[in-house]
Parts: structure tokens; C-alpha cells; sequence
């Protein structure tokens, strides 16, 4: 199984691909922004050619992931399908959580915010100023999507991979659909970096006994999918922008806690390192030593240096992982006085690859 982190921009986009019964599969984890696609001077993107080498391949998109709505994670999807006519033919499912699926849910009135369209050669899904074909019609006319809401608690088994649901929850999903106004940023957002400060101060500071942490409050990140993923008795986390709070229920749901600890391959950080979104709580639950963390660092002020002294803090011998190469931006020469067990490397299309047992 190879697990690739593409180059994302400020966003994510994960491809993993395997064989199962020895036919390829392939799984693709949001897509980015829309450059991670293709630029509008047409520099192709790392999710172009992960496309395009799908489509040479003659193999399939066979569960396509969206996690939430915010662009860095479905800019660059939108944009292959507003650029690609026969875009559909590669999908085999899609798992996303649409407003007017939630609003069913929930029997009340949808939030239009919520819509999203298929607009025929548009580069912005938010702001063009064609009519285009609601994304949910276009993925039941493709028969690509089933409208099941995936929530909490829910197990699936799929292609030989199982899948442990962990967020959203009802009250996210909720709030999603009477709080979410489009391109709305929330405090998370915005902010310069916190580069210049030491691991150590950080860790000293999260040490007094006062110390509160502060948890995201973004709606669209409260709604995103987040799971275990399990294949040949390995388990792998994708936390997508989630909560950690929403996250640590599920894990528990599943019967993980401090005392019966998650033991996984890799986390992916939530909301690319953010400091809202990464509790001492979730690293004392969640046993692994790597940490990836997908952003090239021009939005937001992420990721934040303060998420990875946490991590460290919490487990000496983590390897921090980039698919951009952030190491010499974030960290001083001091950082690496008195912590010389823990490693940050940049790992480009990162590959997790081994030969599943017969």
C-alpha cells in the first residue's frame, strides 16, 4: 500500500493506492485548492497528474473522499470537475456530506451556503458567475454518490479496508447547517506564524499547571470526516480539520482511551498542525511516531510551531513529517538543543509502503 500526501498548497489531498485480491485500488482524500489541480495559467498539479496517471492506468477513483466544505479541501476536486467532462467516468464513490442530506437529517431548512455547483469550466466554485448543476444532482446522475451521511460511530468495509468513523458527530453536523456562511474565516484563521519562539518555551508554558487549552471553533473543520483506517492489521489515522474534542468521542466509542491506546502507522495531523485542533488528551490516546502535516505554510499561520512542541512534549521520538520542505522555516538552530531523539523531515509524495501478508 503506497500513501501519498500530496503538494497541496495550504491544503490536503492524500492518494492511496493497493491491491486487493490483486486488482489496483485506489482511494483519494480530498483535493486541495484549486492549483492543486491546475493553475489558471495551467501549470498542472500534483492531483492532475495523480488523475492522469489513474486514467493511463486504465484504473479507477474507487472511493473518492470529501471531507468538508472548505476549499482547501474540495477546491482542487471542483475544479477537475468543472474543467473535465467525462470526469464521472473515473469516480466509482464518493463519500460526502452534503447540506441538503443534513438538513433531511435533521428535517429543517437547508443552508444555501452550503451549495456547491458543477459550473462548466469555472475556476471558482464560490464566486463565478455561471449557473452551474448542484453537486449532489451531478453525483446521483453519475451514480457515484448514495447520499448516506457519514457520521460518527458508523464501520464500513470496503475493498478490504475497514473504515472506523470518528467525526463528524449530530451537534457538528448541526452547527454546520445553521452557522456555516461561505468563506467565512473563523479565529482560526489569519495570524502570523509563531516560528520564532522555541520548542522549549512552549513546552514550559504548556507544563503550568494553568495552562488552558483553547479548541477550534470553525464550523465547516467541526463537520469534517474524520477515520481509522485499517488494512492487513495496520492502522493509519486521517483526521482531515477535525475537532479533537469530537475526535477523542469517537475513539472512544470505538473503546480507545489512555488505557487502551490507538497504535497506528501515521497520523495526519488535523487542520494542518493548527493549535486548536491537537490536545494533549488526543496524543496520549493516539500511540504513533509519525506525524505528518500537510501545508506549505502561506495561509493562516500554519502549521503552528506550539501543535508540534505538544507533539514532541508528548512523545519524544516523534518524526515530523512534511510534504513541503518546512523544516529550516520553523525551527532554530536552539530547537535542536536538549531534543535530539525527535527527527522533522520533508517527505514530498509520501510513500508508506508495504507488501500485505498472504
Amino acid at each position: 500500500m503506497n500513501i501519498k500526501f500530496l503538494k497541496a498548497f495550504n491544503g490536503d489531498a492524500i492518494w492511496i493506492s493497493f491491491l486487493e485480491n490483486g486488482a489496483p485500488c485506489n482511494i483519494l482524500i480530498d483535493g486541495g485548492v484549486g492549483n492543486t489541480y491546475r493553475s489558471r495559467s495551467n501549470v498542472k498539479g500534483d492531483l492532475h497528474k495523480v488523475i492522469e496517471k489513474i486514467r493511463e492506468d486504465k484504473q479507477f477513483i474507487d472511493l473518492l473522499i470529501l471531507t468538508h466544505f472548505d476549499d482547501d479541501h474540495i477546491g482542487g476536486i471542483l475544479r477537475w470537475l468543472n474543467k473535465d467532462k467525462v470526469a464521472s467516468t473515473l469516480i466509482k464513490k464518493v463519500w460526502f456530506n452534503s447540506g441538503k442530506e443534513i438538513a433531511k437529517k435533521f428535517n429543517i431548512d437547508e443552508n444555501k451556503d452550503l451549495d456547491v455547483e458543477i459550473i462548466d469550466g469555472a475556476e471558482d466554485f464560490y464566486s463565478s458567475p455561471k449557473q452551474g448543476i448542484k453537486f449532489e444532482k451531478y453525483l446521483r446522475d453519475n451514480n457515484i454518490w448514495e447520499g448516506k451521511i457519514i457520521e460518527q460511530g458508523s464501520e464500513f468495509d470496503l475493498l478490504g479496508v475497514k473504515f472506523k468513523i470518528l467525526s463528524p458527530n449530530s451537534k457538528t453536523l448541526d452547527k454546520l447547517l445553521k452557522l456555516y456562511e461561505k468563506q467565512k474565516n473563523y479565529f482560526t484563521a489569519g495570524g502570523e506564524n509563531d516560528f520564532d519562539t522555541l520548542l522549549q518555551d512552549f513546552i514550559n508554558d504548556e507544563n503550568q499547571s494553568d495552562f488552558k487549552f483553547k479548541e477550534d471553533n470553525d464550523v465547516a473543520n467541526g463537520s469534517s470526516i474524520a477515520f481509522i483506517m485499517e488494512y492487513d492489521s495496520k492502522s493509519f489515522l486521517f483526521l482531515g480539520d477535525a475537532h479533537p474534542s469530537v475526535v477523542i468521542e469517537g475513539l472512544k466509542m470505538f473503546g480507545f482511551d489512555k488505557d487502551n491506546t490507538l497504535n497506528t502507522e501515521l497520523m495526519k495531523v488535523s487542520h494542518h498542525g493548527s493549535m486548536y485542533n491537537t490536545n494533549k488528551e488526543l496524543l496520549e490516546i493516539v500511540k504513533t511516531d509519525n506525524y505528518l502535516i500537510s501545508t506549505d505554510a502561506s495561509k493562516h499561520g500554519l502549521p503552528n510551531k506550539r501543535t508540534i512542541a505538544r507533539i514532541i512534549n508528548n512523545n519524544p521520538n516523534a518524526i515530523i513529517r512534511f510534504n513541503y520542505d518546512l523544516k529550516d522555516r520553523i525551527f532554530l538552530k536552539e530547537d535542536w538543543n536538549g531534543f535530539s531523539f525527535f527527527k522533522a523531515m520533508e517527505t514530498n509524495e509520501f510513500i508508506y509502503q508495504w507488501k500485505k501478508t498472504i
